[in-house]
């Protein structure tokens, strides 16, 4: 029972409208970071590294994922694993969120 239960959970992440959700939601705060990054600093000009350190792992999970690039290795699959993506870049979004409002 429990091999169904990850196939079909891998069954679920290699939906096309899943993959562009991955890509939907890196690429805008992509952009951000590399056209506008002053918009992530707050107004006494500091960040936290290790944090955009985070965010920029959930923007690589979400390009892996978004192309439909699958790894094979187990540590690489946990690292880059498409959930852990969108939790990351959501952590993003309200970093910037935050930074803009406060």
């Amino acid at each position: 029972m429990r091999v169904r239960r990850v196939t079909s959970e891998k069954q679920l992440l290699q939906r096309r409208p899943l993959r562009i959700l991955s890509l939907l939601l890196a690429t805008p705060i992509t952009l951000i970071f590399l056209i506008h990054p002053s918009l992530i600093v707050d107004p006494e000009a500091g960040y936290s590294h290790s944090m955009l350190m985070l965010v920029m792992l959930g923007i690589s999970s979400g390009f892996i994922h978004g192309v439909g690039f699958d790894p094979r290795g187990l540590v690489w699959r946990i690292l880059f694993h498409p959930v852990g993506g969108w939790v990351l870049m959501g952590l993003g979004y309200a970093i910037l969120y935050q930074v803009q409002m406060g």
